[in-house]
């Protein structure tokens, strides 16, 4: 009687109970499937297709023209350019700031972590009015950058002062969370063992940040890379100088140029996607090749 208990049940059996498991675990999935991609199509895909659907509704002939123009071309530069400049920058220093945030205690920590957040309250057209009085021939900054032949207020330069502020907090608060479940003793056993202070940091800090790191990236640039209202003021919109993308595309909609505006649209849209995908493919590997050393 026993050893007929301990047998286990055939497949058949076991099959019944399995699906009424998964109906348990997952309760409405049907309904809540086709709810997320109702409201997603509503939200993204069919707002994304249309810009598709215009930009090709004069012929390639229009698309290329209006994607391709001299113009256009520099703001591409300008605006991809700078916001992988700026993203990188921001990793770096995000860091730094989110390390000192988590492992120290010093005073007015409280006032440096609260500013941080200040680019997500500040409306972007003030970001913008005030780097620009700062870093002004006549602000603060820029009467004594200036004479140091450093000019950053209308300039390319400015693009990047502006988009650095913008995106830096993406990496601290990303960072921040993760530095603080890390276990100190991790450290403590690494330096036990003989390993220094960069060798500490290189081998057991940095992999373990690296997921996080490389989201903040993603964070700071996807903000940069669409950002208007805290750079048109410091940028200075120079043709071929100064011009970011989003400026071209409000520049073809004040001209009725809808096809011109939303090629150009499509054109970022790809680009972003791309570098997008790369970072994420990216960040994919780094867990996976973390999860596999440890």
């Amino acid at each position: 009687m026993s050893n007929a208990a301990a047998l286990p049940l055939p497949a058949a059996a076991r099959a019944p109970a399995t699906r009424r498991l998964r109906r348990r675990v997952l309760p409405g999935f049907g309904a809540s499937l086709g709810f997320t991609l109702f409201y997603l199509s509503l939200l993204v895909l069919i707002p994304l297709s249309a810009i598709f659907l215009k930009s090709f509704s004069a012929g390639w002939d229009a698309f290329w023209a209006a994607a391709s123009s001299p113009r256009v071309l520099a703001s591409y530069r300008l605006s991809f350019g700078a916001s992988l400049l700026a993203a990188a920058i921001n990793t770096v220093f995000g860091l730094i700031l989110a390390w000192s945030l988590v492992r120290y205690e010093f005073p007015g920590k409280k006032i440096v972590d609260a500013l941080i957040d200040l680019p997500f309250a500040l409306p972007t057209a003030v970001a913008g009015i005030a780097l620009t009085a700062l870093y002004a021939g006549n602000g603060w900054l820029g009467k004594l950058l200036e004479p140091l032949g450093v000019k950053v207020a209308f300039t390319p330069l400015g693009v990047l002062v502006a988009l650095i502020f913008i995106g830096l907090p993406f990496v601290v608060r990303t960072v921040q969370p993760v530095l603080q479940d890390l276990e100190s003793e991790l450290e403590e056993a690494a330096a036990s063992l003989g390993a220094s202070r960069t060798q500490t940091l290189r081998r057991v800090v940095l992999p373990m940040l690296t997921p996080a790191l490389l989201t903040g990236f993603a964070l700071a640039f996807a903000r940069a890379v669409g950002e208007y209202g805290s750079v048109i003021f410091i940028a200075g919109n120079i043709p071929l100088v100064s011009e970011i993308t989003p400026l071209m595309i409000i520049s073809k909609l004040e001209q009725y140029d809808y096809v011109g505006a939303t090629a150009i649209a499509a054109v970022m849209l790809i680009f972003s996607f791309v570098l997008l995908l790369a970072i994420n493919g990216l960040q994919a590997w780094s867990g996976r090749r973390h999860g596999e050393e440890l």
